[in-house]
């Protein structure tokens, strides 16, 4: 059978509850630059990629945003409300065949309100309506205790704990992943869970960094984390 030279992407924006996520585009460093800038604080201990942050870095994340979605690998998404950016989030096809992995990172200003799980969520729908996708997963490092709380409340599985290689870690990281899994049969794209619209005290760490990211990404998270 042969490959589809040119497969679908998820739509390029996305709504879910309060939160609007679009898609990054090139012209968005600016918007990225000041965002991350103003969340340093709160990402420094989970991300790798904050202490190297500048406005160069902010680029040159926005254009890779650009050219993976062209290559149908990463699909970047800023997390909106009322037309503010207050996040970044993504699908990445990093899991192997007919997997997506979720991303996602906060600003301070927009953590504790449920933010999170709902852009976790939409992303959740547009994966399942990709074709071939059977399977979406968040991995986040042991310590990151508020990581768990999103795909927990989303009804994820968590299926795995295991060491990760050997790369540069995250101030507070463990070194340990836990991996989350919502295979497409359980899914339920319905309605949000009914948790979702109460504010979340769990939710005020941003997702931790993924190993292969090392610009400001969302988990790559950079999306998670």
């Amino acid at each position: 059978m042969d490959l589809d030279p040119d497969p679908p992407a998820p739509a390029e924006t996305l709504r879910f509850d309060r939160v609007l996520l679009r898609r990054w585009r090139a012209g968005d460093a600016d918007t990225v630059d000041r965002l991350v800038d103003e969340a340093l604080p709160h990402l420094l201990p989970w991300t790798v990629w904050a202490a190297g942050h500048t406005r160069e870095a902010a680029l040159e994340y926005v254009t890779a945003a650009e050219r993976e979605w062209a290559a149908r690998e990463a699909f970047d998404y800023a997390i909106t409300v009322g037309g503010t950016a207050i996040g970044s989030c993504a699908l990445m096809r990093r899991i192997g065949a007919g997997g997506l992995e979720i991303g996602y990172w906060l600003h301070p200003a927009g953590t504790g309100q449920g933010l999170a799980t709902m852009a976790a969520a939409a992303l959740v729908r547009a994966a399942f309506g990709l074709p071939g996708v059977d399977r979406v997963e968040i991995h986040h490092d042991e310590a990151n205790t508020a990581s768990g709380a999103v795909p927990a409340r989303l009804g994820f599985t968590r299926v795995d704990r295991r060491p990760v290689p050997e790369i540069p870690k995250a101030p507070r990281d463990v070194g340990i992943d836990l991996v989350w899994r919502l295979l497409r049969a359980d899914a339920d794209l319905r309605a949000p869970h009914p948790d979702l619209r109460a504010p979340h005290p769990d939710l005020r760490a941003p997702h931790p960094d993924r190993p292969h990211l090392d610009r400001p990404h969302p988990d790559r998270p950079s999306p998670a984390s």
